[in-house]
């Protein structure tokens, strides 16, 4: 009874022979010159200022100068014919390293089956020379291809070893200790390349992962400012609906064309907030346990909060100073809304990185808009690494291009802290704007303002 081949292993079998094919047959035409060291090489950088330029070429010089050295050695210890086989081979792997080692393998089968016993030689079948020439090609390859390349290299110079071991000629030969060296060499060499390699690759899916990560920061700082936004602006827009609805009652015998015109404001309001909430509304229901414990009826956190935050803030061990200057007037809500997160993300940050330090946050009420500034100073404990942070600035700055702002933040060269500073661009509005008027309470008279306070 006959066993067939399965036909995956006819498979594998065919691509390993197509692999060794493409390999060492098609590969021995082709030209892959030695590559010259990159400017940024340790070595090249250590070289003197006047030869760096020529210092990425240390490796061709090497080469060649290893391979006029062999030839000489060669032609005073064996022969003419030993010195070309052992240099000729190195030469041309600076150019063609797979043909340079076919062109080394035929050396060594031309002077260990052919020529070894006219010429004699203390070595068989590889002379000293053209031992250290065969190595040293095998290992130019073995730089510049694949490891699978060097392992059939290193396999057809071990079966020729052990070949002229079994043969018919008494004479002691040097293959156990080709195969062996060469073996040694090549495997370190094939080991340092495939580090390097895996380091190279690591490095560029630690940049992928950060990048990946810093976008997966931003499309939800993104998505937070697209709910808060819809708070916002539903809010607004609800009360519009109301005060519509409500306006005709204020009035006794309102005309009719303004009875139909409030009709018109309230249905355009509520047709407005229904379109709102269906498209807005997406964006809050992709998470919807990140406000689960929130509640959905409480207002938007504004400046006028901020005491709250500096509270819970000094309870986390972080002094905190605060400086308003200008006169403090309503600002619009997303303005408000903005310019907390970023005073808290920036006291959120100070809390990571430097734990221990005083904190000092200025708001200041200027023509056109409102500045920020929240610096930090040194770390005084130990800062504890924070692993999944780092991405806070991202979100500030997305906030501040959101509403056209600038923002800078940096080190603190004189005490080594850091410094968040924004400008956001703002219009003022009539304190009656400022909050939601109630029909059953006439407006307050008045608002609170203040130049220079400072709480601490």
């Amino acid at each position: 009874m006959t066993q067939t081949i399965p036909r995956t292993e006819i498979r594998t079998i065919r691509r390993a022979l197509s692999n060794s094919r493409k390999d060492l047959i098609t590969g021995a035409f082709a030209f892959r010159p030695v590559p010259p060291l990159a400017a940024t090489h340790p070595l090249v950088r250590k070289m003197p200022r006047a030869v760096r330029p020529y210092a990425p070429w240390l490796p061709q010089a090497a080469i060649g100068a290893l391979a006029f050295y062999l030839m000489a050695v060669a032609g005073e210890t064996e022969s003419v014919g030993v010195a070309l086989l052992s240099g000729v081979p190195l030469l041309l792997a600076l150019y063609r390293p797979i043909g340079a080692w076919w062109l080394s393998f035929a050396a060594s089968l031309v002077w260990g089956l052919g020529i070894a016993d006219t010429y004699g030689g203390s070595m068989w079948p590889w002379p000293t020379t053209l031992f250290a020439s065969h190595i040293a090609v095998m290992v130019i390859v073995a730089t510049q291809n694949r490891p699978r390349v060097a392992g059939r290299m290193l396999l057809l110079t071990a079966g020729f070893g052990f070949a002229c071991e079994l043969g018919i000629n008494a004479r002691p030969t040097n293959a156990f200790s080709m195969v062996a060296t060469s073996c040694v060499i090549v495997g370190a060499v094939v080991a340092r390349r495939s580090l390097r390699e895996t380091k190279e690759q690591v490095a560029v899916q630690q940049s992928a992962t950060y990048e990946e990560r810093s976008r997966r920061t931003l499309l939800e700082e993104r998505a937070t400012i697209a709910r808060e936004l819809h708070d916002v602006v539903a809010h607004h827009m609800s009360v519009i609906a109301i005060q519509a609805e409500a306006a005709p009652y204020r009035v006794a015998n309102p005309p009719e064309e303004l009875a139909t015109s409030f009709a018109t404001i309230r249905e355009n309001a509520v047709a407005a907030l229904t379109e709102l909430r269906r498209v807005l509304g997406v964006v809050r229901a992709e998470d919807p346990d990140a406000y689960a414990d929130a509640d959905p009826e409480a207002p938007q956190p504004t400046l006028a909060t901020l005491d709250t935050l500096f509270a819970g803030v000094r309870a986390a061990g972080l002094t905190v100073e605060h400086v308003i200057t200008g006169a403090v007037r309503p600002l619009p809500s997303g303005v408000e809304l903005s310019a907390y997160r970023i005073v808290q993300e920036a006291l959120s940050n100070a809390l990571r990185h430097a734990p221990g330090s005083t904190a000092r946050v200025e708001i200041a009420y200027v023509l056109g808009g409102l500045g920020l500034r929240i610096v930090n100073g040194p770390p005084t404990q130990p800062v504890r690494p924070s692993p999944g942070m780092g991405h806070g600035l991202l979100g500030m700055r997305e906030r501040v291009a959101m509403l056209n702002g600038e923002m800078t933040a940096g080190v603190v060269e004189e005490d080594g802290g850091y410094e968040v500073a924004v400008f956001i661009p703002a219009a003022t509005i009539p304190d009656a704007d400022a909050s939601t008027p109630d029909p059953a309470t006439p407006p307050q008279q008045g608002s609170a303002q203040g130049t220079g306070t400072m709480k601490p």
